[in-house]
């Protein structure tokens, strides 16, 4: 084999992600209850295609299959979330045997694959019957997931290793309940700052329920961060874009790494910021065993006009996205410098693109893979630069329905045909097979 020129570390994590609701289908077979997403996409006008998670990519009923096709991919990881509603469909009290049982079938599917299962807890799927009692803005849900932690660290942690509480509270409480245009789709500032702050403690009390079950469990959280980059040289710029990552991201990491809010944030919220209770920063901070960034775009700010749509001579994704790689490297050196991290994982990476299926049953999509490429090489530059990088998660494994976009994005390395619900891996697919098999990038 041909030496690769960019060898990372021996043991390096690569892997795909992604998500319960997205490819799972199967929405209310089984015991499973009824989600927050389950409510919010069957209500008209909340989906731009107007399509549900109903079906996805009846990953519920078609998961052998996916996995042999990442085992013949030599996918070596998988991060992959569990529905809460599917095990516990009021979110707390009885369990599903029959939820229970997928999970198990489909973990045992991966171990005896050889593909290590990565899990994350809370991928946005909420019980509805928990948000009838107030959702995320309600204290008392934190001893509620403490709860289901426990049971699957309980129930599988024999052969699950790696645990992740919460994918992106940013997205959960902003998008959520703040702008409204994800599940449960509430408008709220004063609610939105209490739920990330409520979703937070829940991080921190289900790191401790699974270790108590589960002593040699890997326990962390995924955050979605974006680097903020200044429009010009100009002091009110650099100001505009220091204001902003305070804001949209060491708001969440300040309090998990140094047991405090940004000040400056917390003072200019005022009187909405939330009710936190004594012992609260504590728990939040505890000692994580990694952290995950999921990284898509940066921001480009300006104090005169907020934050840049549109950068001149800039490429964009399908999601309207701009293509800017360095801004991951900025991104973990920043981070690097300013906390003490745990180990990081790339835990989400990746570009939609308007994919086109041949008459061959073939997808060549050259941009993701000069994306993913371009990616790669910036993170090769950032281990070179000391950051503790432990793997990469692509996103996604395979095209999935895209939260309010419905399934008019595709992210997957597969291709999937949504009538037949067959599946084509694309070119990306292949190349990155390569690249898991040369453990670099030539």
């Amino acid at each position: 084999m041909k030496s690769s020129n960019f060898l990372f570390p021996r043991n390096f994590a690569w892997g795909v992600a992604t998500a319960a609701y997205q490819i799972e289908g199967a929405w209310n077979e089984d015991g499973k209850g009824e989600s927050i997403w389950d409510r919010f996409s069957h209500t008209k006008g909340h989906i731009a295609d107007n399509t549900t998670g109903d079906t996805a990519c009846d990953h519920y009923h078609r998961f052998e299959e996916d996995i042999n096709l990442m085992r013949d991919l030599g996918i070596r990881n998988y991060r992959m979330s569990i529905s809460w509603p599917r095990i516990m469909p009021d979110g707390k009290g009885k369990v599903n045997l029959k939820g229970l049982d997928f999970y198990e079938r489909l973990i045992e599917k991966l171990c005896e694959s050889n593909i290590e299962p990565y899990v994350t807890l809370y991928h946005w799927d909420l019980p509805q019957k928990l948000q009838d009692l107030g959702g995320w803005q309600n204290r008392e849900l934190a001893k509620y997931f403490a709860d289901y932690a426990a049971l699957m660290a309980r129930k599988l942690g024999d052969r699950v290793k790696y645990w992740t509480t919460f994918n992106e509270p940013w997205v959960i409480a902003n998008l959520g309940h703040r702008t409204g245009e994800m599940a449960p789709g509430i408008k709220d500032q004063k609610i939105c700052l209490q739920v990330i702050h409520n979703l937070l403690l829940s991080h921190g009390m289900g790191l401790q329920a699974i270790r108590s079950c589960q002593t040699d469990a890997q326990v962390g959280i995924v955050l979605i961060l974006f680097p903020t980059h200044p429009a010009s040289d100009s002091a009110q710029d650099l100001a505009a874009a220091e204001f902003a990552w305070q804001k949209e991201s060491a708001w969440y990491l300040d309090p998990l790494l140094k047991a405090h809010y940004p000040p400056d944030i917390w003072d200019s919220y005022a009187d909405l910021v939330p009710q936190v209770e004594a012992g609260d920063l504590a728990l939040i901070s505890q000692k994580m065993d990694f952290i995950g960034i999921n990284f898509y775009f940066r921001s480009v700010m300006s104090a005169e006009e907020g934050r840049l749509e549109k950068i001149e001579g800039a490429s964009y994704t399908d999601m309207g996205w701009e293509v800017h790689a360095p801004a991951l490297r900025h991104l973990l050196l920043r981070i690097n410098k300013d906390y003490r991290l745990p180990p990081v994982y790339i835990t989400e990476n990746g570009a939609a693109y308007k994919d086109v299926l041949n008459e061959k049953n073939q997808i060549h999509d050259r941009q993701r893979l000069n994306y993913l490429r371009d990616h790669l090489l910036e993170l090769y530059s950032a281990l070179q630069e000391g950051v503790d990088l432990r793997g990469y998660f692509l996103w996604s494994f395979m095209d999935n329905f895209e939260w309010a976009y419905g399934l008019s994005k595709r992210f997957g390395i597969v291709y999937v045909d949504y009538e037949s619900l067959a599946r084509y891996p694309k070119d990306s697919a292949h190349w990155y097979s390569k690249v898991i098999q040369r453990n670099g990038l030539e």
